[in-house]
């Protein structure tokens, strides 16, 4: 059950959203079947800017995530290149 999201809100410039697309791809199912609580992990798409809405089953699996070295060595190395400013991060308790 999800209790807890982590939100991370990228800037990417519509040039570069088919490679950040496809970074979110190759590290989904990683995600949910490496990381401890992950529960979903979903795409969302504006024109001002995309954000990966990551499901967890406590705020402090999704602390945690941000240390891994999934979410560090693979999934930011991949995708900093792409990004147009520093991206947002926020973490949500469902209550």
């Amino acid at each position: 059950m999800t209790k807890a999201y982590l939100e991370i809100t990228m800037y990417v410039s519509n040039a570069n959203r088919p490679a950040a697309a496809g970074v979110f791809n190759k590290y989904k199912q990683p995600f949910l079947d490496t990381v401890k609580g992950a529960t979903s992990k979903d795409l969302l798409i504006r024109d001002e800017d995309v954000q990966v809405l990551h499901g967890f089953a406590s705020v402090e699996d999704a602390n945690a995530y941000l240390e891994t070295e999934l979410f560090n060595n693979d999934v930011v190395k991949e995708l900093s290149p792409l990004f147009d400013e520093t991206p947002e991060i926020k973490i949500y308790l469902v209550a």
